[in-house]
């Protein structure tokens, strides 16, 4: 039973937490000591959140996740862990994140709230509701970003925010890209919002968003090169690792991958050099001189 419950809990899913250290870390305060421990508070409560959100969304999708190819695997969908439990378990870590939340700055736990929020009506409702659905998931990606400005006193550029909402979005459509066709035409029975997209919508949807998501990323490059002179080249040199990432994460979704996106981040490896080289450059640009 421990075992199942630490599955449930997604530990593998924490990754998408680190979206908090990302406003400090651009704006070059990461590392100072007091900023670095709310950081770190940050992500643990998100954490604690997420895996919340994930027994409960799983208690209420257990009967649809058992007509999905790899979902019924899940140990409440399975029958590992009774519906009551996984429900029990989400309340009760999504009521210890929110007190703990405020503990470190209200607007962090003003964050977790709405997180929590649309979290719950995504798996109530919003799920089932076509383009909903989508903007639901990639507003949980950019409240960490925003969680982790907000509670080390960091100014969020808007750039920076739009850079964001629409690569979640990108990664969002590919997510929904691979459940098309994983499930084909049993995807409606799955998830009814999956039964309206079409794959040439969803590939529309991921071609805006990560043309935005480019975009808006230039601007920002340019921005921090206007602010900071020494490190101006940095900054601009970080535009090319950023589009090629961005040019291989859309490769890997048209040859099937996708479905979870931090699986497809965790298995590729020129994927991971490519960031790698990025967080190098843009590292540069904050800290040199």
């Amino acid at each position: 039973m421990g075992a199942a419950l630490v599955r449930t809990a997604r530990p593998r899913q924490w990754v998408k937490n680190v979206l908090v250290f990302a406003a400090p870390g651009a704006a070059g305060v990461l590392f100072h000591a007091g900023t670095a421990a709310r950081a770190m508070a940050a992500f643990a409560l998100f954490s604690m959140a997420a895996s919340g959100t994930y027994f409960l969304n799983d208690a209420v999708d257990h009967v649809a996740d058992r007509l999905h190819p790899t979902k019924r695997h899940r140990p409440v969908a399975a029958g590992d862990v009774p519906v009551g439990l996984a429900k029990a378990v989400g309340a009760c870590l999504l009521t210890l994140s929110l007190p703990l939340a405020l503990a470190v700055d209200a607007r962090l736990a003003l964050a977790l709230a709405v997180y929590a929020a649309v979290t719950f009506s995504y798996s109530l409702y919003l799920k089932h509701q076509p383009v909903l659905d989508m903007a639901a998931v990639a507003s949980g990606f950019v409240i960490r970003a925003i969680a982790g400005g907000v509670a080390t006193d960091v100014p969020l550029s808007n750039w920076f925010l739009i850079v964001a909402s629409f690569g979640s979005l990108f990664m969002v459509a590919g997510k929904r890209q691979a459940e098309h066709l994983d499930l084909n035409e049993d995807r409606g029975a799955h998830r009814a919002s999956l039964a309206h997209y079409s794959l040439a919508y969803l590939r529309s949807v991921r071609s805006v968003a990560s043309g935005v998501t480019m975009t808006a990323y230039c601007l920002w490059a340019f921005e921090k090169a206007q602010s900071s002179g020494h490190a101006a080249t940095w900054f601009e040199l970080s535009i090319v690792p950023f589009v090629i990432a961005i040019l291989r994460y859309a490769l890997l979704i048209d040859g099937g991958q996708g479905g979870a996106p931090e699986d497809v981040v965790l298995a590729d490896r020129s994927l991971q050099v490519i960031g790698a080289v990025w967080v190098l450059l843009f590292a540069l640009g904050v800290y040199a001189g």
